[in-house]
């Protein structure tokens, strides 16, 4: 498995963030995601990756080490799962989002590969740490 881990401090307890990141419709368009739709436990996205679109179905899972988890249920990893943790620091909060993916080759092919998909959650994951530090 391939993983992108991205940690920021955000100038808020981490009650406060957690509350941010619990307005999950919000947080997830922070990410740049092309098309996001929220139900309940279910979030589907996509995005424009290169040449090709990505479509997500995501769950939402209870991870008694995460503030917020989520896991593909369709799309086109093999697996692929997210967590963020929120760990109070004297500057406010310590954030740390990891996503750990595994490509399914039949699927993928030549169009993307590791590099592409973590250079891309990179800036999602950026994207998402920027609207926190903006909504808390």
């Amino acid at each position: 498995m391939d993983s992108v881990t991205l940690s920021r401090t955000i100038d808020a307890s981490p009650i406060v963030v957690r509350e941010s990141m619990s307005r999950l419709d919000q947080f997830m368009r922070a990410s740049g995601f092309d098309a996001v739709f929220v139900d309940g436990e279910i979030i589907r996205v996509a995005n424009e990756v290169g040449i090709a679109t990505i479509e997500l179905t995501l769950e939402l899972v209870d991870r008694p080490d995460a503030d917020l988890a989520y896991e593909q249920r369709d799309g086109i990893f093999e697996e692929m799962r997210t967590a963020y943790t929120i760990t109070p620091t004297p500057n406010g909060s310590e954030v740390i989002a990891t996503t750990e993916f595994a490509l399914d080759v039949a699927i993928i092919g030549d169009v993307l590969d590791s590099t592409v998909i973590k250079r891309q959650r990179r800036k999602e994951l950026t994207s998402q740490f920027d609207w926190l530090e903006e909504a808390v």
